[in-house]
């Protein structure tokens, strides 16, 4: 990726987030703590809010069927991701939180070779697989943090992972 790629997409996630923080600051009151406003959060703590989703990094390792487990327990699903905006999101979240190569995500073609879906049940509307993939190496679908680029892996392998839940509403 050039610099100025990377430059473009820094800037336009930097603007997303401000106008999600933004529009989250006409319906979710404000409140005053130790000489700051702050806005209030509708994620449960540790989580990271993008327009209306929570995401969460988990750096303990887990099989894809176990990631999916405690990301269930969490509320939520492995993530799925749905736009260039949101792959590139979920690779900064993955940067922030670990020194980890490559984790689960929620696509997988476990039932039918070919035909991927995602764990949460969303429409399989973007993919960013690798040029050489998906190459059949396994039924569930990692993300490279290096580069954002998905590539599929045997389900049995053990991944950090990252989960994803709808915001609460109060």
């Amino acid at each position: 990726m050039t610099a100025k790629m990377t430059f473009a997409l820094r800037s336009l996630f930097f603007f997303c987030g401000m106008s999600g923080l933004l529009t989250g600051a006409w319906s979710h009151p404000a409140y005053y703590d130790k000489g700051w406003w702050k806005l209030s959060s509708d994620c449960p703590k540790g989580w990271t809010q993008l327009t209306c989703h929570c995401y969460i990094y988990q750096d303990e390792t887990r099989n894809f069927a176990d990631a999916e487990s405690v990301c269930n327990i969490l509320g939520g699903n492995l993530v799925s991701i749905h736009s260039d905006l949101e792959n590139a999101f979920v690779q900064e979240l993955i940067r922030a939180g670990g020194n980890t190569d490559e984790v689960w995500i929620g696509l997988h073609d476990a039932i039918e070779n070919d035909d991927f879906i995602w764990t949460d049940g969303s429409d399989e509307d973007f993919t960013n697989f690798a040029s050489s993939e998906p190459d059949e190496t396994g039924d569930c679908v990692e993300l490279d943090e290096s580069n954002g680029n998905w590539q599929d892996a045997s389900c049995t392998d053990d991944l950090a992972y990252v989960c994803i839940r709808d915001v609460l509403h109060h």
